[in-house]
């Protein structure tokens, strides 16, 4: 009878361990389909939730062996790990629907937008992407698409419906789009209207061989997506400006885009080159503008911003300058500064043959995380020019280089006080290191974009 007792008392003992045996390998195998779908998750939701991050990490760091001989982290509690990785997931879902999904660039722009496959149903959504002085310039987004369908620009006075100056001329908002790739070769300046966005992504589009695009006494505009290059002076002629207005233009320089006396302008992902004046021109009291993941080439004078050294309505200005390229071809001006306050962030400087950056009449210039790199002419290694103006005089201007990448021999000449209240006038967005220049604007100038994928 007592060998019967410890038989039956044996074998249930054996029974009981056989079932928490199962049971912990249930609740491990459990955790680690758990586990292998949190380790599944883009890098992005992974750093959303640090602290749940660093007890996961020590989770993964025991190997197989312990897991199953320990049962330390898969059988004391599995529903921590488990509400670890639910909170996890919720943060970086609630972090994407905020708008901080990053597809991987660095780049803060395209990030808002590019990583979209279905960018083409929302375009708009680029009005809500902008950085900088110029970051508050809603182009058209509260108006109607309009489709330009005719590159032609026959009438300067009465311009054709589908064309592109019959669309910028009208006083309501629109978001300007193209039916296909075109070359628009305009008679005379392309004076815009306020409230517009020109948008050329999803084809292949050029303003080039005559007059481009003036911004006059306006406000709110984008400009995106288009290929501006070879303008020519033009004027002494009869040019509309509004659906109700016309007037006699005297002979324009030939700039790519010309803006004058206006604010909150961004100009983003264009393409500019070989124009007969500048490419970009800021003067006139405008301010509030980014200038933003263009590529410039082949120019002397690239841009150039304030009037003149006497007109002082230019201390006004803002203008922020980050992640362009500017490339091959390219001799001096990239800006060239009078007055105001400028922030040159995160920009890729490949070529120059005179200087990089130059200004007068007291500019405060805040240089961050760019990279130089210098000519072999060992005569013009220089970032920096003070143009026309003594040491004497030149030696107060407020002028920095932080976190700048020098290569090649190029240097920056600094001075000023550093007056904290003048640079932070002359800061508008956290520059990234100057490491990251080279993918930051990687994808500078107009882009091909593709409908139906990422762009």
């Amino acid at each position: 009878m007592a060998v019967t007792l410890r038989l039956q008392f044996s074998t249930a003992s054996l029974m009981f361990f056989l079932l928490l045996n199962i049971l912990f390998v249930q609740s491990s195998f459990a955790g680690d389909q758990r586990l292998q779908s949190f380790n599944s998750s883009s890098m992005a939701d992974r750093v959303d939730s640090f602290s749940g991050d660093q007890r996961l990490q020590s989770f993964n760091s025991s190997s197989m062996a312990d897991r199953y001989s320990k049962n330390e982290h898969a059988v004391d509690n599995p529903e921590e790990i488990a509400s670890m990785v639910d909170l996890s997931i919720r943060n970086s879902t609630e972090r994407r629907n905020l708008g901080f999904f990053s597809c991987g660039t660095g780049n803060p722009i395209d990030d808002c937008w590019r990583c979209d496959p279905r960018w083409q149903l929302r375009r708009k959504r680029l009005a809500d992407c902008g950085i900088g002085f110029g970051r508050n310039a809603v182009g058209g987004r509260d108006g109607r698409y309009y489709v330009v369908s005719d590159p032609r620009d026959d009438d300067p006075v009465n311009p054709r419906p589908g064309t592109l100056r019959h669309a910028v001329i009208q006083d309501r908002p629109l978001w300007i789009v193209f039916k296909r790739d075109m070359v628009i070769t305009l008679k005379q300046e392309l004076i815009m209207n306020s409230f517009k966005t020109i948008d050329g992504r999803g084809v292949n589009v050029h303003i080039a061989y005559g007059a481009c695009i003036t911004i006059q006494f306006i406000t709110n505009v984008i400009i995106h997506g288009l290929h501006i290059h070879d303008c020519k002076p033009t004027g002494n002629a009869m040019v509309r400006s509004s659906p109700s207005h016309y007037g006699w233009r005297t002979m324009a320089d030939g700039d790519g885009i010309s803006i004058f006396g206006s604010s909150h302008i961004w100009i983003d992902h264009n393409s500019l080159s070989s124009c007969a004046d500048g490419l970009i021109d800021a003067i006139m009291g405008s301010t509030a503008i980014t200038i933003s993941n263009n590529y410039f080439t082949h120019h002397n004078e690239v841009m150039l911003l304030g009037h003149s050294d006497s007109y002082v309505r230019d201390k006004q200005m803002q203008v922020t300058i980050a992640y362009n390229h500017f490339g091959e071809g390219l001799i001096q001006r990239m800006p060239r500064c009078r007055h105001g306050y400028f922030h040159v962030v995160n920009n890729d400087y490949t070529h120059w043959v005179m200087y990089a950056i130059g200004g007068s009449a007291n500019p405060t210039i805040n240089s961050q995380g760019n990279r130089y790199l210098a000519p072999v002419n060992p005569f013009a290694k220089e970032v920096t020019k003070r143009v026309v103006t003594s040491n004497g005089v030149w030696r107060h201007w407020n002028w920095r280089s932080e976190g700048d990448l020098m290569l090649n021999g190029a240097y920056f000449t600094p001075s000023g006080a550093g007056a904290g209240a003048s640079y932070a006038r002359a800061s508008s967005l956290g520059a990234k290191s100057s490491s990251l220049v080279g993918s930051l604007t990687s994808n500078a100038g107009a882009l091909s974009c593709r409908r139906g994928y990422r762009c």
